[in-house]
């Protein structure tokens, strides 16, 4: 990756993200920060000083268009990096519409809008776009229809497009990380009735140092697929 690099990267607003853009941030990369409202991208712009902020509703991907019309988006993008993601579990006698399309827009249809806008940067740079999937986007339990479908077909996203790009020199990677300690897993113990102990589960800086592994890759090569799962606890 060349230096001062510039990654648009989502959900760098905790967990998983916000360990990436950290990680990012300190080296002097060049920021594109994601945010779902104005509020929350002058609550990024403060973390991360110097980085830039694109506005726009993953849970209204059919807007996204409309709404980065009205910004400058940035001429050079060297990664693309899709972390945000929610969850809302439950059995399929119980998930309603409403709850199946918040996964559907938020996890999928969301990085598949966001990565046509930034496509023909990307082309350009010969970048690298990264997927934050799941365990859930392997496999799919009781209860975790809805999250793994999304997930499921989030790896379809990355497959295709894969193929798509290879000619054109974009890289592809899914990312899979097992039960990562962030308000996410907090949310899934809660929903879940379970005690959290974010010292079980791995984490986010060392699912960032996977990510930043996949990117920093030398041309050459490629990581199509990364599986990270909780290492053994301390003894």
């Amino acid at each position: 990756m060349a230096l001062m690099a510039t990654h648009v990267i989502t959900g760098a607003g905790s967990g998983i993200g916000a360990a990436v853009s950290r990680r990012l941030h300190a080296r002097g990369d060049e920021l594109v920060l994601h945010a779902r409202d104005a509020g929350r991208a002058k609550e990024l712009a403060a973390e991360f000083p110097g980085a830039r902020t694109l506005v726009g509703d993953l849970a209204d991907p059919d807007k996204l268009s409309w709404a980065f019309s009205h910004q400058s988006l940035p001429d050079r993008v060297d990664s693309l990096l899709h972390i945000a993601g929610v969850v809302d579990l439950g059995g399929i006698g119980e998930l309603t519409p409403k709850s199946w399309r918040h996964q559907l827009n938020v996890n999928l249809i969301a990085p598949a809008e966001l990565t046509r806008h930034f496509l023909p940067q990307l082309r350009t740079t010969r970048g690298h776009v990264i997927f934050v999937n799941s365990g859930a986007g392997l496999s799919a339990h009781a209860g975790w229809s809805a999250y793994a479908a999304s997930k499921h077909g989030l790896k379809a996203l990355a497959d295709s497009l894969r193929q798509e790009e290879h000619g054109n020199g974009v890289r592809v990677t899914s990312v899979y990380p097992g039960r990562t300690a962030s308000p996410m897993q907090a949310k899934v113990h809660q929903q879940e009735g379970k005690e959290y102990d974010p010292a079980r589960w791995i984490d986010p800086e060392s699912v960032a140092t996977t990510i930043l592994t996949a990117l920093d890759l030398p041309a050459d090569a490629e990581i199509n697929d990364l599986t990270v799962r909780p290492g053994p606890l301390p003894g």
